[in-house]
């Protein structure tokens, strides 16, 4: 059975344009490395000028609406450019695609103008702001406040994860805007501006090198239309945001480097006179990675299409996110047992395989357990989804199926 994707003649000459386009205004020095932190501060205002001209095409967020400032294109478009971007290690966009859903299904016109809008477009970045260093992923209890003052709010608590590798002009997430309501009913989604008066930031030395942020808010001020929703709607509108986190959108183009640079490797290291690749053991065990590593990308590529066609996504997303928690485990395990200690040789090593990328990856792997909610909390989302769960419940609106829910 062949599960590759067929292009058309159309498409195909689109992705010549990509291909020129990156060939022609990529500098090879500025490629993004394998590990978020060896990044330079030049790189990344290389790429946030870069996304603006990217921007400008209407292929830094290709799906979304042009008078918003994305492309207004196909599925398909962007499947070609995330195709060709992730060939050439090119990062395609910075901002949490979480909070430019949120905004998209429940921001007013006003908002998506004043939030949105620079976003697509590639003026500012976005982070997600949600664990909270006691609650964990408990997102509905909440205990930042955000107590009204006149026409605005003061925000005070903190947050541990925060942001991605780059840095941000704004983050969304939510507040608990009245304590004496019930759970579920006492929250509110604000965006708040970066740097902002009472808003303190720092940087977390984490295992997976990436770079996550603990931020401290005291009496931080924002007015009253960084307030996305009603002041006790932050749980539903925080659903759409959990929602693309959890899967929801699916990827145009999944692709699984750890797996694909485990079978160079034995193809290409020598063994008992033979290459490694040629062991029985050695066999099964990368065969067991390819067959999982499949599996995750037609997971994903299939809800990536529900998404793009607005179908009814109910249960798809989540389990390509449980899927690809255990099974990124599981081959992370599989490339310890083939390349053995060459699997923990770091990028500053001189021998090791593929620029020290697996090394990366191992830790990566284990912290993927616990990004956005621990592994527990997606299978629980997943029982519910299918039925097989005391509760039951229904995915959040998204971009794809849901009408502006400020009206």
């Amino acid at each position: 059975m062949d599960f590759g994707l067929s292009y058309t003649e159309e498409q195909e000459g689109f992705r010549e344009e990509v291909r020129s386009w990156i060939e022609k205004n990529i500098d090879e020095d500025m490629k993004m490395p394998m590990a978020p932190k060896d990044a330079s501060k030049d790189m990344y205002w290389y790429w946030r000028n870069k996304h603006k001209d990217l921007a400008k095409k209407g292929w830094l967020f290709p799906t979304y609406p042009k008078e918003y400032g994305g492309g207004g294109l196909t599925g398909d478009h962007e499947t070609i450019i995330e195709e060709e971007f992730a060939k050439a290690n090119a990062p395609r966009g910075f901002s949490s695609g979480t909070v430019l859903a949120t905004l998209m299904v429940w921001g007013t016109e006003e908002q998506k103008q004043q939030f949105l809008k620079p976003l697509l477009t590639g003026d500012k970045v976005t982070w997600n702001k949600l664990t909270e260093p006691k609650g964990g992923a408990d997102v509905a209890n909440y205990q930042g406040r955000a107590v009204r003052d006149g026409d605005d709010w003061l925000l005070t608590g903190s947050q541990v994860f925060i942001g991605d590798d780059e840095d941000a002009e704004i983050m969304g997430g939510p507040m608990l805007t009245d304590p004496d309501a019930p759970r579920h009913r006492n929250l509110g989604y604000f965006i708040i501006d970066i740097p902002s008066e009472g808003l303190e930031i720092k940087e977390l030395d984490l295992l997976v090198r990436r770079r996550k942020r603990a931020i401290f808010m005291d009496n931080v001020r924002v007015s009253g239309d960084h307030l996305i929703g009603g002041d006790h709607q932050g749980w539903q509108v925080v659903g759409t945001h959990l929602e693309i986190e959890h899967g929801g959108g699916g990827r145009a183009f999944p692709r699984d480097d750890a797996v694909d640079e485990l079978l160079s490797f034995i193809k290409e290291t020598k063994h008992n006179g033979g290459t490694l690749g040629e062991d029985p053991v050695v066999q099964q065990l990368a065969m067991g990675a390819i067959a999982e590593a499949h599996v995750q990308v037609l997971l994903a590529k299939r809800t990536h299409w529900m998404y793009q066609n607005k179908q009814q996504i109910r249960h798809e997303g989540n389990l390509s996110n449980v899927h690809g928690r255990e099974s990124g485990l599981r081959n992370a395990m599989r490339v310890r047992e083939v390349m053995g200690p060459y699997a923990f040789l770091g990028t500053e090593e001189p021998i090791a395989p593929h620029g020290g990328n697996q090394e990366y990856r191992q830790r990566d792997a284990a912290g993927q357990r616990h990004a956005g909610g621990s592994t527990n909390i997606a299978k629980v989302i997943l029982a519910r989804r299918i039925g097989i769960s005391r509760t039951q419940e229904r995915a959040a609106p998204t971009p794809s199926t849901a009408t502006n829910q400020s009206t």
